[in-house]
């Protein structure tokens, strides 16, 4: 297995290079992209907006009491 830096892995560099190729033609014809990742018929299932300002306690709070 080749490994990277982002954890991910491939069985064996064709492969990996494969997969790379048919990105780069998704990328540049995004036309012929898998349907499956087009975000208008399947939406993220969440709201990045309301993950980034929301559901979180400080661990530690800075100041007098």
């Amino acid at each position: 297995m080749i490994g990277t830096n982002q954890g991910c892995t491939s069985p064996d560099k064709a492969t990996r290079d494969a997969a790379f190729e048919t990105m780069k033609g998704w990328m540049a014809d995004p036309a012929k992209a898998d349907p499956r990742m087009d975000p208008t018929a399947n939406p993220m299932p969440f709201d990045g907006k309301r993950m980034i300002f929301g559901g979180f306690r400080p661990v530690v709070e800075l100041g007098v009491r």
